[in-house]
């Protein structure tokens, strides 16, 4: 059966993570659509609990790229987000209610993690659809102390990542992801399929090597092995209780 013409799907299969951006700026007007575009996107239980910076100061913008590891395009690109689980801000409505919110919840940091995660992508995909491009820039959690320290922020709220976004100044291509039959099971919990995985590698692997032009041919096998031998930000559980957040 062929696939029906989608203007939205076609435009989210053409996703790439752009890091190299033109000077043009992008007009604060839309910007506000933009968030607006992404406050549309689904919120549990209707709580609300996203707040996004944006960062425009050269001194700010240099110590965030310093807590991203020194990413460049956190400094240079036009326009730099920074999305936060927000809980202080329904901890006050509470407060002016003569109510005290209970706290610490593991489940409210969920909720506001995951929330904030559907929020961003609204805002990268209404972004893309008016000739933006952008990358997330998860690095802001290897050093969430001085992103705090850098935008005030209070007990209860939380950076989870940047965003850059501008007009693309590169084209990177494509990456090919995982197949469909991987990711998609039916009914139950399926094995891996061994063989999908090796095409994938396979797939992968070439992707890199023109990318590169020859320098690199990681497997996605060789990439999780890589990636996942190795404590991702132990740092963190210690952070988020003392902002407040997963303390029960």
């Amino acid at each position: 059966m062929s696939k029906a013409k989608n203007d939205v799907i076609d435009l989210m299969l053409k996703h790439q993570s752009i890091r190299k951006f033109t000077q043009q700026p992008i007009p604060q007007e839309l910007i506000e659509q933009l968030i607006q575009a992404g406050q549309a996107a689904s919120s549990s239980s209707f709580v609300q609990v996203t707040t996004v910076i944006q960062v425009s100061q050269p001194e700010r913008r240099e110590k965030l790229q310093t807590a991203s590891g020194n990413q460049a395009y956190v400094g240079s690109c036009p326009l730099f987000l920074v999305f936060c689980a927000d809980l202080k801000r329904n901890q006050q409505i509470c407060t002016t209610l003569g109510v005290d919110m209970p706290t610490g919840f593991t489940e409210q940091a969920l909720i506001a993690s995951i929330d904030t995660a559907i929020m961003a992508q609204n805002v990268l995909l209404a972004a893309e659809s008016v000739g933006l491009g952008g990358v997330y820039i998860g690095g802001l959690r290897n050093q969430p102390e001085l992103v705090s320290e850098t935008l005030n922020l209070p007990d209860q709220v939380v950076p989870l990542f940047g965003m850059c976004l501008g007009y693309a100044a590169q084209d990177p291509g494509l990456k090919p992801r995982l197949p469909t039959k991987v990711v998609l099971h039916q009914e139950q919990y399926q094995p891996l399929d061994q063989a999908e995985l090796k095409q994938y590698d396979q797939l992968l692997s070439a992707y890199y090597t023109e990318r590169t032009g020859g320098k690199l041919n990681t497997t996605f096998s060789q990439h999780i092995e890589k990636t996942l031998n190795k404590e991702a930000r132990p740092h963190l559980l210690n952070y988020l209780q003392q902002r407040g957040l997963m303390t029960r």
